[in-house]
């Protein structure tokens, strides 16, 4: 990882035969934009569309045509907790109607759009958009943790700024991203540093975090998914393989330490997967679980004890 006091944001350079662009301190792989034309920004809005509904929770994607339907039943509602899903459901509607409306337009021609003819349908588009924006806050991740807003602005910005500059915007996100893995990834190592239940879980940590950074920077459509993403799967299951160790000594403390590295494994690993997946940060889960990952670390069992402690492989 290079400072990014040295090198400017938006360097470009091929790096083991892979044309890179570097931001925010990371080298990340480089995609040609798409031409910029309304039939571009149609494919990327679908595109995004699917992919914001792949990460949320489930239950939300109404079609558009149910706009009105969703938007009476989240007024009508006088339950907070349920009012809170109701939104979350008109946020899918708004989403989606934005979405058909762009579709007809790209139908009408690019021609038609810009004399004016559309105007009006431009506009609405935009304000659905806006609207699901807005609303998008009260959708959780489909872990059931935090929500992603940054999926809710992606379409707004595919729909408002050249095809260029909206690429800029995902290398930034990417970037942030991969800051993020590697952040959860050394509080992990920490964690586990001088482990004498979980010997081997540093190395795998650091396989795992190197596989999601390069499954964040990799298009699906890019050919080298076949080889980058059984890498991410492979390297998930090797960490969550480990286990701890046998234990011979059955103090409270130990059993602790082992069942929490565990537990502190897997959700380690799930919200790597997580971030990797969407390519944007998720703030509020990775302050939370870099804390607990502290915790962990300062209420472990000394080195010295651990060491006397007789353990062999499960």
């Amino acid at each position: 990882m290079d400072s990014p006091e040295v090198t400017p944001n938006g360097t470009e350079r091929t790096i083991e035969g892979k044309l890179c662009v570097f931001y925010d301190g990371y080298w990340i792989k480089q995609y040609d934009p798409m031409e910029d034309s309304l039939e571009t920004k149609k494919y990327l809005i679908e595109a995004l569309t699917r992919r914001l509904f792949n990460h949320v929770e489930h239950g939300i994607n109404m079609p558009g045509s149910r706009l009105e339907e969703a938007r009476r039943a989240y007024e009508e509602e006088k339950d907070p907790e349920r009012k809170r899903v109701n939104g979350a459901m008109l946020a899918g509607a708004l989403f989606n109607r934005g979405t058909d409306i762009f579709r007809q337009m790209v139908e009408l021609g690019e021609t038609d759009v810009m004399v004016g003819r559309s105007r009006e349908m431009l506009h609405e588009c935009g304000q659905y958009l806006l609207q699901a924006l807005e609303m998008g806050k009260l959708v959780k991740h489909r872990s059931g943790d935090e929500g992603i807003d940054e999926l809710w602005g992606e379409p707004f910005r595919a729909f408002t700024v050249p095809t260029s500059a909206f690429y800029e915007t995902r290398y930034i996100k990417i970037a942030q991203t991969m800051r993020d893995i590697d952040r959860i990834s050394e509080a992990m190592i920490g964690a586990f540093k001088d482990s004498h239940l979980f010997p081997n879980a540093q190395s795998l940590i650091r396989e795992f975090a190197q596989a999601a950074k390069l499954k964040s920077e990799t298009l699906r459509t890019d050919p080298v998914i076949f080889e980058v993403w059984p890498t991410f799967v492979v390297a998930r299951e090797r960490l969550l393989q480990i286990g701890s160790v046998q234990r011979t000594n059955e103090s409270c403390l130990a059993c602790w330490e082992s069942d929490e590295g565990n537990r502190l494994l897997k959700e380690g690993a799930d919200l790597i997967t997580y971030i990797a997946r969407a390519r944007v940060p998720m703030p509020k889960s990775t302050r939370f679980f870099i804390d607990r990952c502290i915790a962990y670390s300062q209420c472990r069992m000394p080195a010295g004890v651990a060491g006397k402690i007789e353990v062999k492989s499960l």
